[in-house]
């Protein structure tokens, strides 16, 4: 319905009453049509091509860009049915509409029909002023974000790994712990006194989940106190008793060892220290059960009540031959002795 600009109205183009015109009545309710029309806009369906074959008094229908029928050469307009004829009007930029067939409200944008959560605020302040810097600012007491079923997760993403996706905490604007993804893909947790100098407190592999950083140990003889104890540099009730071993002076497997045979008992520790022991017959030889790296310590005590003198002979560091004399000085082979070797296994 085309009208002179100073005949209508700027927004929905409402025919205007003219001084002097007749049967006014035909203008105002021309007027009255198109606000019952666009007011609260309801659609029938999005694009259509073709008119219904029965449309219904007040009926809107938003055209596809080639419709036909009676609808031929509107397309992108909106085609109304009023009085039996179909009424074509322009939509303007901001109008919502509820599209009936989808059940959907749509708002339009830049020449087209959109959902109105496609758009986008540059940005929000809650209670605070929002930046470029910050799009989103809150500011309250606390900031709830709750679940709308049965769980609830708070994404961070990142365009590239070397970029940052983390959580940064700060007293008095300054940085003072961050934790997150941090230019690259492995999680850490950062901390600083200053908010100039940060150290890295914890670091997890992406690949092995380990853990590493300044709160846990460097390396196996990394003692300082406060820090994490890493699971292969420190003893539990998992690896206290086993097989001993050293790397570099320092203990690599477990912190005592013990064991028996035929030979005899030994008990080593993770220091290199090896005690064994066994009873043996005077004269005969001792074959240790575990050798020693030199010649150990002997120690022998004799079974019986009876007095006796004890030495060893052809001590060597994988056997020994214990001796026993009685108060004559005459050996007595066969005499019974506790044996107990003491030295070195590394």
């Amino acid at each position: 319905m085309p009208a002179l600009a100073d005949q209508s109205s700027a927004r929905l183009g409402l025919p205007f009453l003219m001084p002097a015109q007749a049967q006014k009545h035909v203008t105002h309710n021309e007027a009255l049509l198109q606000l019952d029309l666009l007011v609260q806009l309801v659609l029938e369906t999005e694009g259509a091509l073709s008119p219904p074959p029965a449309p219904e008094p007040g009926q809107v229908f938003d055209l596809g860009a080639e419709p036909s029928g009676d609808w031929a050469g509107q397309g992108g307009r909106l085609a109304a049915y009023c009085d039996g004829a179909w009424l074509f009007l322009d939509a303007a930029e901001g109008w919502r509409a509820w599209v009936r067939d989808t059940a959907r409200l749509l708002v339009r944008r830049e020449g087209g029909w959109q959902s109105p959560e496609a758009e986008v605020r540059p940005r929000l302040g809650i209670a605070t002023p929002a930046d470029a810097q910050n799009p989103l600012a809150v500011a309250g007491p606390a900031t709830l974000l709750t679940h709308a079923g049965g769980g609830h997760q708070l994404k961070i993403n990142k365009a590239a790994a070397g970029e940052t996706a983390s959580l940064l905490f700060q007293s008095g604007w300054n940085g003072h712990a961050e934790m997150g993804l941090a230019g690259d893909l492995a999680f850490s947790l950062k901390v600083s006194a200053d908010g100039s100098a940060w150290t890295e407190a914890l670091r997890a592999d992406p690949a092995s989940g380990h853990l590493s950083g300044a709160a846990v140990q460097a390396s196996a003889g990394d003692t300082t106190p406060g820090r994490l104890m890493r699971a292969d540099w420190g003893y539990g009730p998992g690896n206290l008793l086993g097989p001993v071993s050293l790397a570099g002076a320092l203990p690599s497997g477990a912190v005592l060892e013990r064991g028996s045979s035929a030979a005899g008992d030994w008990l080593r520790l993770a220091d290199g220290s090896q005690i064994c022991w066994a009873e043996r017959a005077a004269g005969a030889v001792w074959s240790f059960p575990q050798v020693f790296a030199t010649p150990p310590q002997v120690m022998l005590t004799p079974a019986l009540a009876a007095p006796r003198m004890v030495a060893v002979s052809a001590l060597a560091a994988g056997a020994v031959t214990p001796l026993s004399y009685d108060a004559s000085g005459s050996a007595q082979p066969g005499d019974l002795l506790h044996c107990l070797a003491m030295g070195r296994w590394g």
